[in-house]
């Protein structure tokens, strides 16, 4: 498979169109028309100011999108990556009636009803199949909504693209819906290099049935197109032959994907036309927009998406994925563009990118800007703008340009980015957001930067975070000075501090000057590394959000325990989790107290709800060392006549494929394991069948 040329920037737009379709739809999600007209009027722009709701939101089209698509490197990048494969990966990422899904309940909600299957071991595809769960249950929606990443994968290539289409849409959805979700693929690959929506409309119905509803009424569609000027005279023919009344359940796939063609034929090469006329028809708005942007995105590119509005402005690449792997929650569309790429590219037999050294950001995409938005705090309102420019880069094409004003003693300009969840996003509504931080205290970042050569005087830089303190309110500290003078490139590094376990919400930089100063800074690149050096405990004051840096994987997470952590766990495993991928080689240790349990213990190198090293005390007076990867495996084990009610300090520590294990300060196992895809991850409480507690967890690096 040869990539296209374009290929980053075509998936950096299918990406950003399916955000800016579902953050469009999300506020009037299932309104009718006739609602939708009466209130809002046509929906030629964002209306979550008019309905009182934040923008950026946890949405399950977004989190499902690019958390599903995690079975392939997490299974090597196989192209053979079976249904089995990708429904654990459902099991190892959704934490139930939590993260990703509408947990509606059994027969109700297909997604549930569908990791229900799973959980009780029925594997994909016997778990979404018509068979299993009944004939409207497994065609409504879903298929479709988080097909989006499998077509981006083998761009110019539809055969492909459909074929894993079926098979990550069969986990959970079975017969018309995964015809559905086939059509939507073959589009989205075959938009790499084909423009004309009618060669792709006849190219994508070769993949599905001749005699299925979908085939049908995708040429009812074509008809009417062509003999009705007016879409809204087409919307009441969808209306009458193929709407909600005809199809049952919550919210069929049948419907809904008329109104996807819909906005494709009447929007042609309009990327606001089609998603005004898709939203304004409303049922499943941001399900149906999120898939009708990201295919305008990919058919017409960045220049596509910004021939209209100011769609990326308010958006900044911003979203959110709620998952088990809480690390990559808080992330961004370029982050996410170059995991799609680097598992195309994978599959195509290259090597993945990692621009400017892997900087966590880097700018390398046109227009981006990485979640950066300016503070507009008192002393810094209206002294900066930011651009993605070209240039001022010695390691790639792209810098974000930081542009100031009127700077003057007692005026300071900021820009920040998020690494944990902002203050307008701690009480989302709708589908619930669970993260931790990205950045820790113990890590060094690096940042690249250069002044242009026409700034009127020097200027101060200085990297700053805002970390949540006592009544969860943000309190900024800040990093050594650098005075940077005009037509200068700088870089320079920052141990993060410690701030007593309370999570950091955001990393910026912070201009001034002790003249007036205007002018530009080009931010090349910021990253961080290294492995943190942080205590968890209960901090002083009042506050939640330390809590809410643990994913809570648990039944019940006891806030009213005088202890840090107290997990309880009514049946199975559940964990308590924080921490990044990126954590490769560190310790860490715990005092665990086990009561009334089946087994507990601490875990490194998690990587989901079944990714993991874990040190446990089991029943039978065992202490077990075991990897949970696709099932677990005992790695070691030993006698151990632990007792209900005491203290333990357990210890693990991870260094490339050797596992160190500890009780006290005696080393128990010394492991190495084969190599595999457990190198790096988190740290979680472990707690099975019962109670532990826990007063607090030290992760540092290896001595």
């Amino acid at each position: 498979m040869k990539l296209p040329e374009n290929y980053k920037e075509r998936v950096y737009a299918g990406v950003l169109g399916k955000l800016i379709g579902v953050y469009l739809g999300r506020p009037f999600e299932g309104w009718h028309y006739d609602r939708i007209m009466a209130e809002l009027g046509e929906i030629n722009y964002y209306v979550h100011e008019t309905r009182g709701v934040p923008l950026i939101v946890s949405d399950d089209d977004i989190s499902g999108t690019f958390t599903f698509l995690r079975a392939l490197p997490d299974y090597g990048n196989r192209p053979d990556l079976t249904p089995s494969e990708i429904g654990q990966t459902w099991l190892n990422y959704l934490i139930e009636n939590r993260t990703i899904l509408w947990w509606g309940g059994l027969g109700n909600s297909t997604e549930h009803t569908a990791y229900l299957r799973l959980k009780s071991g029925i594997p994909a595809p016997k778990s979404g199949s018509i068979e299993t769960n009944g004939k409207v249950v497994a065609e409504q929606i879903g298929a479709q909504i988080f097909i989006d990443g499998w077509a981006m994968i083998y761009p110019g290539d539809p055969e492909r693209a459909a074929d894993f289409g079926r098979r990550a849409a069969s986990v959970s959805h079975d017969g018309e819906a995964i015809y559905g979700a086939q059509v939507i693929a073959a589009m989205e690959a075959q938009a790499f290099v084909e423009r004309d929506l009618n060669k792709l409309l006849d190219m994508a119905v070769t993949f599905i049935p001749k005699d299925s509803v979908i085939y049908r009424m995708i040429a009812d569609l074509r008809e009417w197109h062509a003999e009705y000027p007016d879409w809204h005279t087409t919307r009441e023919k969808i209306v009458a032959r193929y709407g909600y009344d005809k199809y049952g359940g919550n919210c069929h796939m049948v419907p809904n994907h008329a109104l996807i063609h819909l906005g494709l034929l009447y929007g042609g090469d309009n990327f606001q036309k089609a998603l005004m006329i898709t939203n304004t028809s409303g049922w499943d708005t941001d399900c149906n927009s999120g898939n009708v942007g990201c295919l305008m995105g990919l058919r017409l590119g960045l220049k596509g998406i910004d021939s209209g509005p100011d769609w990326r402005g308010p958006v900044a690449d911003r979203l959110y994925l709620s998952s088990a792997d809480g690390g990559r929650c808080i992330t961004d569309a370029v982050h996410e563009t170059y995991q799609i790429v680097n598992i195309g590219r994978s599959l195509a037999g290259l090597d993945p990118l990692a621009p400017k050294g892997g900087a966590r950001f880097h700018f390398e995409l046109p227009g981006s800007v990485q979640g950066f938005q300016v503070d507009e705090s008192i002393e810094s309102k209206g002294a900066l703008i930011l651009e993605n420019v070209a240039g001022h880069s010695p390691l790639g094409k792209y810098s974000l340009a930081l542009r100031y004003q009127g700077m003057a003693p007692g005026r300071v300009a900021r820009a920040a980015t998020p690494t944990f969840i902002p203050p307008e996003a701690v009480h989302m509504q709708g589908y619930e957001l669970y993260a931790s931080p990205t950045l820790y205290p113990g890590q060094t970042a690096h940042v690249e930067i250069m002044a242009d050569d026409k700034n009127t005087a020097p200027v101060t830089c200085r990297l700053y975070l805002s970390v949540y303190g006592a009544g969860d309110m943000l309190a900024k500290i800040y990093g050594p000075e650098k005075s940077l003078q005009p037509g200068q490139p700088y870089g320079f590094e920052w141990s993060i501090p410690d701030q007593a376990g309370q999570p950091i919400a955001e990393i910026g930089l912070e201009l001034s000057s002790v003249s007036r100063a205007d002018g530009v800074i080009y931010l090349d690149s910021l990253t961080w590394d290294g492995a943190p050096q942080v205590v968890f405990k209960r901090p002083d004051g009042d506050g939640s959000m330390w809590r809410q840096a643990w994913v809570n994987g648990v039944d019940h997470f006891d806030h009213w325990a005088p202890e840090t952590f107290r997990p309880i766990v009514d049946a199975g495993r559940g964990l308590l989790i924080t921490g990044c991928r990126e954590w490769s080689d560190y310790r860490v240790s715990a005092d665990v107290t086990p009561h009334l349990v089946d087994a507990a213990g601490i875990a490194a190198r998690v990587q989901g709800m079944y990714r993991f090293y874990a040190l446990l005390l089991c029943k039978g007076d065992k202490v077990r060392l075991v990897k949970a990867l696709n099932g677990d495996k005992v790695l070691a084990e030993a006698d151990f006549p632990w007792k209900l009610g005491k203290t333990y300090l357990l210890g693990l520590q991870v260094v490339g494929n050797r596992i160190l294990a500890f009780v006290g300060d005696k080393l128990y196992f010394d492991v190495q394991d084969v190599a595999d895809m457990l190198s790096g991850g988190g740290v979680a409480l472990v707690c099975e069948a019962g109670r532990t507690s826990t007063w607090q967890v030290k992760v540092a690096p290896v001595e």
